[in-house]
C-alpha cells in the first residue's frame, strides 16, 4: 500500500461524516490508500458514527484509546498501525481541507522522489482563526525558528505527509507533532514546505486554548532544543558487493 491517512478525532461526532466524504472525493485519484481515524479517548458518539461509515466505505480503519491521550499518541498510534509507506495527517476539525491531501502527498509519492525527502509539511495561508489565536500562533512560530532554525514558518498545521519508516525512527514524546520539521531535519531528511488553504472549525469546539499552548509549548521547546543537540546523525545503507559493509550518511 502506498498512502495512509491518519486523523486523530477527540469528540468530532459532528464532524465524521463530513471530513470522510470530503476525503473520499479529494483522493478519488490515488490508488492503494486507507483512511485511519484514530478515536482518541472520545466521550461522544465519534466512535460509532465511523463504525457506520465502514460499511460505505470499506477502506476506512477505526482505531480506539480507551482514554484521551493527546494529539501525538493518537498520529503515533495510527502511524504505528498504518500499512502505507507515505502517511498524510491532517486534524479532525475540519479547517484542514481534505482537497490539500493530493498536493500534499505528490512530492513524496513521485517515481522520482528525492531518496533523502522525508517530510512535506504543510503551512496555513489565510488563516481563519480568531485573531488572538493568530497572535498567539505568530509569536510561538517565531520563538520557535530562533531557538531551532526549523525554517518552517507554521509548525502548528496538521496537515503533513512523511515517510513513515523515518517517522516512526523519531524519538516519541507528547506534542512531538508540532516539531517534525525540527526532528526530521535531525535525523538528516529533507523538508518541503507547502502552502495549504485553511478554514474555519466544522462542528465540536477546540480542545486548547492560548494559555495552554503556551505553557505546554515553552517546556516542549527546550527538550527539542536539546534532542537536536544531543544528535548524532548517522544512515546505513546496504553496500554493494566488493565494496565496503555500511555507508554513512551525516
Amino acid at each position: 500500500m502506498q498512502l495512509s491517512i491518519v486523523i486523530p478525532m477527540h469528540n468530532e461526532a459532528e464532524n465524521v461524516a463530513p471530513l470522510v466524504r470530503e476525503i473520499d472525493a479529494a483522493c478519488a485519484g490515488l490508488p492503494d490508500k486507507e483512511l485511519i481515524l484514530v478515536d482518541d479517548g472520545s466521550s461522544d458518539e465519534t466512535a460509532r458514527l465511523i463504525r457506520e461509515m465502514q460499511a460505505e466505505f470499506p477502506w476506512l480503519r477505526l482505531l480506539q484509546h480507551t482514554s484521551a491521550g493527546g494529539q501525538s499518541a493518537a498520529v503515533h498510534s495510527g502511524v504505528q498501525a498504518a500499512r502505507g509507506q507515505v502517511i498524510c495527517t491532517l486534524d479532525g476539525d475540519m479547517q484542514n481541507p481534505p482537497s490539500e491531501i493530493p498536493k500534499l502527498v505528490a512530492p513524496l509519492l513521485a517515481a522520482d522522489a528525492p531518496a533523502d525527502l522525508g517530510l512535506v509539511a504543510g503551512q496555513r495561508v489565510r488563516r481563519q482563526d480568531t485573531w488572538s489565536k493568530r497572535l498567539a500562533s505568530k509569536l510561538a512560530n517565531g520563538l520557535r525558528a530562533w531557538m531551532l532554525s526549523d525554517n518552517t514558518r507554521d509548525t502548528g498545521c496538521g496537515l503533513k505527509a512523511f515517510r513513515r519508516d523515518a517517522f516512526l525512527a523519531l524519538p516519541f514524546f507528547n506534542h512531538m507533532h508540532r516539531y517534525l520539521p525540527a526532528l526530521f531535519s535531525r535525523d538528516g531528511w529533507q523538508v518541503a514546505h507547502v502552502d495549504v488553504s485553511h478554514r474555519e472549525r466544522g462542528g465540536g469546539t477546540s480542545k486548547y486554548n492560548n494559555l495552554q499552548r503556551a505553557l505546554v509549548g515553552i517546556h516542549d521547546l527546550f527538550g527539542v532544543a536539546w534532542l537536536i543537540r544531543r544528535a548524532k546523525t548517522v544512515r546505513a545503507t546496504e553496500a554493494d558487493a566488493g565494496g565496503p559493509d555500511r555507508e554513512a550518511a551525516g
